[in-house]
């Protein structure tokens, strides 16, 4: 796998070395690198605490490779490649170009990509969150780890056609993934559309999406899931305020078997006292539906950062966070690693670097 991969890299870097040698062709070389060291409560069995160097405390490390070319008339061809990087030990964060794959075209009415890609609803919904969609710590994508359901959006789709325009202070854009099922188009198929205003300070945006599972061969039914979200933000000066909402349904195709609902939460505000220190806090919260009074668990979580720019480039930041749950239920601050009690504190130390 490791010499394939790099087999691979090695191919696009002499591909970007001819591409480079065309006047109206252009590629680059691009990656984010984001690690610290971490502390979690409960975070085993018994309430145990753990402290670790983890990948990606403010953003997901990644690296990738994009270009275009002018094909004349304003029309020009797209591409990008982007993969995962687990920075605690080098390995690769899902396939090798798991976050994205994509070519297409792009000119006067819009960006048009085929492959795979982060969804319309992803796009705008990350500008309307202050964590950024931090893997510590931030709900906005989707919930804790704990639990039976995230009750969140999907962020990409494999098997994409993705359009993306704006007209004016407005952006807009409709993702479909195919299901490239044989028992029908609806059938495993997903639709993200996404609209936002943007001026002057002030920011709005509304979304939704549906993802369709395939039939269950007891019902010939399908499950469903339909999200959708609100948001806005304004900035003014030294400081920046969000609020934002997701609605979340899931019909189950199942027989007996009840369907998912959640709402999603949150708030927050950025100030900036001198150039190059930004202090965001954040709450977010769930509330929970549709299921028996003794397991809603309601999730809450409060988070504070301190970020430092040494240079464009380069962050310093620090992190602290708390969750807790109702009814003696299962809460995590990440939504990748699940907590083992009904509360959970955390904190992180870390550098970000971008190129």
């Amino acid at each position: 796998m490791a010499m394939a991969a790099l087999a691979t890299v090695a191919s696009l870097a002499a591909g970007m070395g001819h591409s480079a040698a065309q006047a109206q062709s252009s590629v680059t070389l691009y990656g984010l690198l984001d690690t610290g060291v971490d502390y979690a409560s409960d975070a085993s069995a018994g309430g145990h605490s753990v402290t670790r160097v983890s990948s990606g405390g403010m953003n997901t490390s990644r690296w990738g490779i994009r270009g275009s070319e002018d094909l004349g008339g304003g029309l020009k061809a797209v591409y990008n490649l982007e993969g995962g990087i687990l920075m605690d030990t080098g390995a690769a964060d899902g396939a090798l170009f798991k976050r994205q794959a994509y070519v297409g075209l792009e000119g006067k009415y819009g960006r048009l990509v085929l492959g795979r890609s982060f969804t319309s609803v992803y796009d705008t919904v990350i500008r309307f969150d202050p964590m950024g969609f931090a893997p510590f710590y931030s709900w906005a994508t989707t919930g804790n780890a704990t639990g039976p359901s995230k009750y969140g959006m999907t962020t990409g789709f494999d098997n994409l056609v993705k359009y993306s325009g704006s007209t004016g202070d407005f952006k807009y854009g409709v993702s479909y993934g195919m299901g490239e099922q044989s028992t029908g188009t609806g059938d495993g198929a997903r639709i993200a559309t996404a609209v936002s205003y943007e001026s002057d300070g002030l920011g709005l945006m509304a979304t939704w999406e549906q993802v369709n599972g395939n039939p269950v061969a007891a019902t010939g039914r399908r499950d469903e899931a339909r999200v959708f979200h609100l948001g806005a933000y304004y900035e003014t000066g030294k400081l920046k305020f969000w609020a934002a909402g997701r609605g979340y349904a899931m019909e189950k195709g199942q027989l007996a078997t009840a369907d998912v609902k959640a709402d999603t939460y949150w708030t927050g505000v950025a100030y900036k006292p001198v150039p190059g220190t930004t202090l965001t806090g954040a709450v977010y919260y769930m509330n929970v539906k549709n299921v028996a009074a003794a397991t809603d668990a309601d999730p809450l979580m409060f988070v504070a950062r301190y970020r430092y720019a040494l240079s464009k480039r380069t962050d310093l930041y620090a992190t602290v966070a708390y969750a807790r749950a109702k009814h003696g239920q299962l809460v995590g601050l990440s939504r990748d690693d699940a907590g083992f009690a009904d509360t959970q504190r955390g904190a992180i130390v870390g550098i970000q670097h971008r190129f």
